[in-house]
């Protein structure tokens, strides 16, 4: 197996080769219909949630860019005073379904509102539910669920749509209800409704973890219903599904029957290759991916650069990455801030700090300007070489230039000073914090509360748990917070 080391330099010269191609490098689609590929890319990383949720929105229409007058403000009001009753509709409905017991008709009452079903409240419902699932209770949410979406459907002027199916989908997974959640996929087909990649992601990462991913994939292989725009084939939507749940193994797998089914390879295809070669340590295939990516006539775009750079970060060869960077500028692609970005987390996870002030550097030097994500895997670099005063400059620097801190920038900061014994500095910037408006997520208040737990603490542990609980945030994961057994 070769090194990295070892191929840096020959990256470099490997990649000079494909330039005769004129492509549009610095697009974030492929598609042109907003498919950004991602590739565990930092933002990625950083920002990631699940908040891919599609919305049905009603029928009215938005107003063009250049409606100013009266009547611009006054649908803008009818629109928030819908959606305002939308949420105080869906706010009833759960209200009903908390009720829901022997004695009590919950179909009844829900009829007895005679509110107006639209995708909109469906949705609102279903995701009030999902917000809600713990492992204490998620059996009755999945069955509540079920009963709503059951009554829902049999109204008038109202039909599921392919998200509703979605969401309640989801409600099944976290539920653990699997066979419940298949029955939906087949009636789903049924009834006309396309199986889209959102479909085969929700069923990846849930069957990826009860280890019957390769089911899955063999199925939508096959499947005559698949709708995987806006990928350009079946192949590439499962392939990229899969690098999102880092299912490396089974892109292989996918790959080569692929190739059975004599569909050649994309850029899109070589790149997703590529990245799970890496994440396997195969660094040998790597290469003759690239290598084999230049044969077939396919340039580098965006991301493929986004992925070397990552690669030559990690395996701590700042030079050839200097010389990379210098390569894409000549080829028409100048490196954004991701492509910095990518380039300084890698040297960051190996240890260079020096390369990564140095490249952090460059990138203002040349107009490229660090966005939050950036600041914050700087300062995640420092808190973890032990570099807390640093990593204050940085973070203070940053709310100067205007880039406001995310949840992610706060949870470093908030675990270097409890790794220097600050603790009531760490307190006092998760009152900062949500002053300024960034809600703390769980991992925020677990850093904090087994850090003061570790230090004796208890007292100021127990008062950041009131204060979670108080605002109503991860109250089912509580247990977990204080130590407890996992139910």
């Amino acid at each position: 197996m070769y090194s990295i080391a070892a191929r840096g330099q020959w990256l470099v010269q490997c990649l000079s080769c494909f330039s005769g191609v004129a492509r549009s490098f610095c697009s974030r689609t492929y598609f042109g219909d907003g498919v950004d590929d991602g590739f565990m890319s930092v933002e990625g990383l950083l920002n990631g949630d699940w908040k891919s949720q599609e919305i049905d929105f009603p029928d009215a229409k938005p107003e063009s860019e250049n409606s100013r007058g009266g009547h611009s403000w006054e649908n803008f009001n009818g629109r928030r005073s819908f959606f305002g009753n939308v949420r105080g509709d869906a706010e009833k409905v759960l209200v009903i379904l908390q009720q829901e017991g022997p004695g009590y008709d919950a179909k009844a009452a829900l009829n007895d509102l005679q509110i107006r079903v639209s995708g909109l409240l469906v949705r609102e419902v279903l995701l009030g539910i999902l917000r809600t699932i713990n492992c204490a209770n998620k059996t009755r949410c999945a069955k509540l669920a079920y009963k709503f979406f059951v009554w829902s459907g049999q109204q008038e002027n109202y039909r599921h749509t392919a998200n509703s199916y979605h969401l309640i989908m989801k409600i099944f997974a976290d539920a653990e209800e699997f066979k419940a959640m298949w029955r939906l996929v087949d009636e789903m087909i049924e009834k006309g409704y396309p199986t889209t990649a959102r479909t085969f992601n929700i069923l990846i990462c849930t069957c990826g973890e009860a280890g019957l991913a390769k089911r899955v994939v063999e199925r939508f292989i096959k499947s005559k219903t698949f709708n995987y725009r806006p990928f350009k084939h079946s192949f590439n939507a499962i392939l990229h599904s899969l690098l999102v749940v880092s299912q490396y193994k089974l892109i292989e797998w996918v790959y080569q029957q692929m190739l059975i089914e004599c569909h050649s390879p994309d850029i899109l295809t070589y790149n997703i290759l590529m990245c799970a070669k890496f994440r396997l340590g195969k660094l040998d295939q790597f290469h003759r991916l690239l290598d084999e990516m230049g044969r077939s006539g396919f340039s580098p775009d965006f991301h493929t650069f986004n992925i070397l750079l990552h690669v030559l970060g990690k395996g701590d060869k700042p030079l050839a990455a200097l010389n990379l960077l210098n390569h894409m500028k000549e080829v028409g692609c100048d490196p954004s801030v991701l492509h910095f970005t990518t380039l300084i987390d890698g040297l960051s996870r190996a240890g260079n700090l020096d390369a990564c002030n140095y490249f952090f550097d460059e990138m203002n030097k040349h107009g490229c300007m660090p966005d939050v994500v950036c600041y914050t895997v700087m300062i995640t670099g420092y808190i973890v070489a032990g570099e807390l005063e640093k990593a204050e400059e940085l973070f203070d620097e940053m709310i100067t230039r205007g880039q406001l801190p995310n949840v992610f920038t706060y949870n470093s900061m908030i675990r270097g000073l409890c790794m220097a014994g600050r603790f009531d500095k760490a307190c006092l910037m998760l009152k900062e914090m949500e002053f300024r408006g960034c809600n703390p997520n769980f991992l925020l208040y677990s850093t904090l509360v087994s850090n003061l737990r570790n230090a004796g603490k208890l007292s100021e542990a127990h008062e950041v748990i009131r204060h979670m609980v108080e605002k109503g945030q991860y109250i089912h994961l509580v247990s977990k917070i204080k130590g407890y057994r996992r139910c």
